[in-house]
Order: structure tokens, then C-alpha cells, then sequence
């Protein structure tokens, strides 16, 4: 079957499949979309496409690939406009701001090194300040279902372009609301990570303290997916963050996954005096429709004092945190202030005044509604919000720019001063046939335990993709939540993420911790043998290179086990990560490699499997 027929569903799993079983290929795909975004734009989804001769160029590489290589082979997806991608062109929706990078953002490059292949560039409002998508000079963008509708923003293009079957998942950024907005009003998933957890290198900041690199996808399941790519620490972004491998956010998670993974929950809902739907009739009756969904699966409603959030929301543009905004276009607004859309220039403009005092006032306050709220999490796992109250014509926003975006803001905009991790996800339908949705949110790192949650949410109803009649794959419950006692283990070959023997580790509960390289210290080698083909990782004094590596927690219970499965010449010993940290993982015989074929020259096993063809 060719992929322009076969391409009704391009969820991940559904993508996967297709591979496999031979169906299409991924260059089937990369035509079959470059003709359906070569269309008229009536929604303004774009403001660029990857050149066409690359993609293909991507596509076709893969096509010599084995499907099950990368465990993100031939995934397409789009990218935020403030996000780079080497040789296109990052405007953060101002044409006067645009350049061209040289390199792809640290999650960009992540993604592609997984076989995902990018398609194009994304619309959003200007300099990511606003919750509307009507806020660039490249066009209003539509929303999916009903264009006379707003999309929701910043990230609006990257929401539509996967509601609309353009893309398997896109990459947004989420300050304020700006990956859960246009989730909700486009019928996504829409992951809004730990801070930190997804590395904002190679983005045009919004705030630069609480930027998150966010996933808008089609489901749980596929979010998790491209988020456990996607992630880890980068030693060039000093405001990315490491997961811990223990620590009281980590207990907690791990007791919410367990929780939310199948056994009964608490789950936290405002007040309702506290609740806010700005006259929208129809959302009431949808976010009931959710809490009851929510106690079918097992969760107990606490009506929790929804107060410290309301005021944190209101500190993010209230207070001095509109400075690290102006910090991004000061020059462009003394130079060019024409450059800049009027309405942006008129709330970015006041982030000149707060003075050092302002910023200390507002940290001292900040500190205090965290305290207060932090009594919340003994009540409650996870606290479930509408992700907006209402939702608006482009029309309506037009006439009310600022009180209107505001109001979007009611349920979001706490979420990055507070620390927290946050899932919107699809809730439902109003009369109007417009889609409505819910966020689940928890303590930062709780990422997977939330995004298991969402998978079981959203497994129970007949769940379209966006805007699209196809349906949500069904998928078995997942949890991805890393164990508490656990032994950091790098892995350098057949036990990488999707390959031969990675079912070993999934086995035992093993967990992805993060992707990195080792010390340049090292060669490193394809031994004789097999199947399974195994690589050897040597320590050497001299002409030392840096492997990629996998870094993997595995439950303390399971880790003597594990050693005992492995096979000479290969051992586990200390393996020096490229931070000088250590952590136990596969080392080779010295002896063993005089047969062994040197492939330090290829930086890790997946590039050199792929330079087999």
C-alpha cells in the first residue's frame, strides 16, 4: 500500500506499524506531507518549511534503515518558530528578529539523531507573549475545527499542524500556558515538562528563568515517547536540570505513578466559588463531565483552596517578571520598535520599569505562595484544572486583546512559578462541537507518573487525533516513572532504547535516565558474533573519543540479575560520563577486541548501524 493512501493516522504507533510491516516508507510519508503543506495556508499554520530537497534527503536515508533502529524512525513533526533548526530561518514570529542558525536546538538535534524528520517551521505570537495565536504579522492562525475560532498560543501553528494531520507531534514553548492552551483547543495532549527537564539551548527565550521546551502530540503515549528522546541535561544550557535519581521529588512521583497508574488517587479540584469560566456555559458541564471520569478511574475528589495559585498566575505578568521579556527585544525596540506588533510592544514595554527592589518584593511574595501552596500535596497526587475557561472568536479578541488573553491565563500561568509539571488533555466536546480540555498537574519530575494518568484518561473514550475521524491508537498503560531505589547503569549498545535488547532492561522496570556521552576516554568497537551484534567500550590512556551512551535506572532489587545475564568479554564496571560523574555500565576485555572492529570514528552504535545500510 503506498503511503499517500495508507497515511490516515500518523500516531506514532499507527506510523510504527506501517514501517514495520512494510505499508510505506518514510519517504512515502515526507512526499505525501510536503504536498498536503504545499496547499493555500488559510489557517497560517507555517512561517516556514524545511527545505524539500532535505527532507527527502532525511527520509530516504532512513529508508535504509531497519524501522526498529531509532525509536523515532521517520516520525515527522514541527517546530516552534523560537526553536532552531540548522539553516532555516528563527524569526520568534518579528521578520526584523529573524536569523539564521548554524545549528539545530539541543531537543531538535535529539530528535533527529531518533529518526524523527522535521517539516517545518511553526506560527506563533510574536516573542511567545500571548495565549491567542492571533498575534503575528504571518497571519492569525485558525483553529482546527472552526477557524473563526482562535487556536490558542504562543505555540499556535505547532498545536494545528498536528491537530490537522501535519505532523506526528510538534515542539512549542510553554511560559504561561503556551503548550496546554492550544493542546485544549485543538484536541491534543499537551506536555508541559519539569523546567529544565527538556534543555531550552538553541531558544529564543520568553522568560528565561521559566521557559519550557513543551510536546504538543496526539496522545499520552506519544508524548512519552518523543519526551523521553527529547530529554536531558545539557551541559551548555545552564538552566537545564537532571532528573534525580532520588530525592523527595522523586518519592513523591514515584508513589503518585503508582497511584496513577492503576490503584485509587487523590485528586485535587478548586473550590467551586474558585472556579472560573468567564461566562461559557458549556465548560462547566464538561469539567464536571472530567472529575466524575477522573472518580471512575479509581480518584478521589479533594476540594482544595485553589487561592495561592490564583495569585501566583497573577504575579507572572502583574510583576517584574515582564523584565526578562523586554531583556529579548530591548534592542530591537530602541532600534526598530515598528518591528514589533503593537499589542506586543505594549506589554513587553513595561518590563523597563520594575526596579531591583520590584524584582526582590515580588520573590519574597513568590516564596510565600509557594509555601502556602506546598501544603496542598499532602492532601492530593495531582491537581485537575480546567485548561481554560472559556474560549474565544478571533473576533472577540480583536476587540479585547489584553482583559481577554488574561482570562486564559487563570489556569496556567502558576505553573512555572510554582515548579510544577503539567498534561493537558483531551476532555470532550461542547454543542458546538468544539473540543474541551483538562490539566493534570503535580511537583516537578512527576512527568510520567501525570502523563499515565492522561494515558488512562483518555484510553476509556473514543478518542479522536485533533481534528481528524481517525481514532487515539489503543495502547496498553504504561508508567515511566523512575524507581526510587535504583543504580544508574550507561549502556552503549544492544540495550539502547528500541534496539535488541533493550526488552531486558524494560523487563526488570529499568527506566531511561538520560542520553549523553561518555569522557573522551575511549574507543570503541563492533566485536565478532551475534546475533545480537555487540559493540565493546575500552578504556584507553591515549587518542580517547567521547561514545554516546544511554544512562538507565534499574531498580536495586534487579541490578545482581541483571549483571549475572551478562556475557564475556563484557562486565560491568564504572564508565566516566562526560561530566567526570561515574555510574556503573558496560565496559569490554581489553584482549577482546584484537578481532573487533574499531568504529570509535562513528561516536556511538546507532550511527555506526546506520552506516550499514
Amino acid at each position: 500500500m503506498s503511503g499517500t493512501v495508507y497515511m490516515q493516522s500518523l500516531a506514532i504507533a499507527d506510523l510504527a506499524a506501517a514501517y514495520r510491516e512494510r505499508r510505506t516508507t518514510p519517504l512515502e510519508v515526507v512526499q505525501t506531507l510536503l504536498a498536503r503543506i504545499a496547499a493555500p495556508d488559510d489557517r497560517h499554520i507555517w512561517i516556514s518549511r524545511v527545505p524539500p530537497e532535505l527532507a527527502l534527503q532525511q527520509a530516504q536515508t532512513l529508508g535504509a534503515c531497519d524501522p526498529q533502529s531509532l525509536p523515532l524512525y521517520g516520525v515527522p513533526f514541527a517546530i516552534k518558530d523560537n526553536i532552531d533548526l540548522a539553516g532555516v530561518p528563527t524569526t520568534a514570529g518579528c521578520p526584523a528578529f529573524a536569523y539564521t542558525p548554524g545549528g539545530s536546538a539541543f531537543v531538535v538535534r535529539r530528535l533527529m539523531e531518533a529518526g524523527a524528520i522535521p517539516i517545518g517551521k511553526t506560527n506563533m505570537d510574536q516573542f511567545a507573549t500571548g495565549l491567542v495565536g492571533t498575534r503575528s504579522p504571518y497571519g492569525e492562525c485558525g483553529n482546527s475545527f472552526d477557524p473563526a475560532y482562535i487556536s490558542g498560543g504562543s505555540s499556535a501553528g505547532s498545536a494545528v499542524a498536528v491537530a490537522m494531520g501535519l505532523a506526528s507531534f510538534a515542539l512549542g514553548t510553554d511560559t504561561a500556558g503556551s503548550g496546554r492552551i492550544p493542546a485544549a483547543f485543538n484536541n491534543l495532549v499537551g506536555l508541559k515538562p519539569s523546567c529544565g527537564r527538556l534543555s531550552t539551548g538553541g531558544v529564543v527565550p520568553a522568560c528565561r528563568t521559566l521557559d519550557a521546551v513543551s510536546i504538543f502530540a496526539l496522545s499520552a503515549q506519544d508524548a512519552a515517547r518523543v519526551c523521553r528522546v527529547a530529554e536531558g541535561f545539557d551541559e551548555a544550557e545552564p538552566y537545564s536540570r537532571r532528573a534525580p535519581a532520588s530525592s523527595p521529588a522523586i518519592a513523591t512521583a514515584t508513589a503518585t505513578a503508582t497511584a496513577l497508574g492503576g490503584g485509587p488517587f487523590r485528586f485535587g479540584v478548586p473550590r467551586p466559588e474558585q472556579l472560573r469560566f468567564f461566562g461559557n456555559e458549556e465548560y462547566p458541564r464538561l469539567f464536571d463531565a472530567a472529575v466524575a471520569r477522573l472518580e471512575a478511574l479509581g480518584g478521589q475528589r479533594v476540594l482544595i483552596d485553589f487561592a495561592p495559585f490564583i495569585e501566583t498566575a497573577q504575579l507572572l505578568y502583574g510583576g517584574p517578571w515582564l523584565a526578562e521579556r523586554y531583556l529579548v527585544i530591548d534592542a530591537l525596540l530602541h532600534s526598530a520598535p515598528e518591528a514589533i506588533l503593537p499589542i506586543t510592544r505594549q506589554v513587553i514595554a513595561d518590563g523597563a520599569t520594575p526596579l531591583a527592589s520590584d524584582a526582590f518584593r515580588a520573590q519574597y511574595r513568590l516564596q510565600k505562595l509557594r509555601r502556602a501552596s506546598e501544603g496542598v500535596w499532602s492532601e492530593i497526587q495531582v491537581l485537575a484544572i480546567p485548561t481554560a475557561g472559556t474560549i474565544y472568536r478571533r473576533a472577540q479578541i480583536e476587540a479585547s486583546p489584553l482583559q481577554l488573553n488574561s482570562n486564559l491565563g487563570f489556569y496556567t500561568n502558576f505553573m512555572n512559578l510554582l515548579d510544577l509539571a503539567g498534561v493537558a488533555v483531551p476532555a470532550g466536546f461542547s454543542a458546538d462541537a468544539l473540543p474541551f480540555g483538562i490539566t493534570l498537574a503535580a511537583p516537578a519530575w512527576s512527568d510520567y507518573a501525570l502523563l499515565a494518568l492522561a494515558a488512562r484518561f483518555q484510553a476509556g473514550q473514543a478518542s479522536r487525533q485533533g481534528a481528524l475521524s481517525a481514532l487515539v491508537p489503543a495502547e496498553p498503560d504504561f508508567s515511566f516513572t523512575p524507581p526510587m531505589d535504583s543504580i544508574a547503569v550507561a549502556v552503549c549498545g544492544a540495550h539502547l532504547e528500541g534496539l535488541a535488547l533493550n526488552h531486558q532492561l524494560r523487563n526488570l522496570g529499568a527506566v531511561l535516565r538520560e542520553r549523553t556521552r561518555t569522557a573522551a576516554q575511549y574507543r570503541f568497537y563492533a566485536l565478532p558474533g551475534g546475533p545480537p551484534h555487540r559493540p565493546g567500550l575500552v578504556r584507553v590512556a591515549q587518542q580517547g573519543a567521547a561514545i554516546e551512551v544511554e544512562v538507565w535506572s534499574v531498580p536495586s532489587a534487579a541490578f545482581g540479575g541483571f549483571v549475572a545475564q551478562i556475557p564475556a568479554p563484557l562486565a560491568i564496571g564504572k564508565v566516566q560520563l562526560a561530566d567526570d560523574s561515574q555510574v556503573c555500565g558496560f565496559l569490554c576485555e581489553g584482549q577482546a577486541v584484537s578481532q573487533a572492529l574499531d568504529i570509535t570514528a562513528h561516536g556511538g552504535w546507532r550511527a555506526y548501524l546506520a552506516s550499514l545500510g
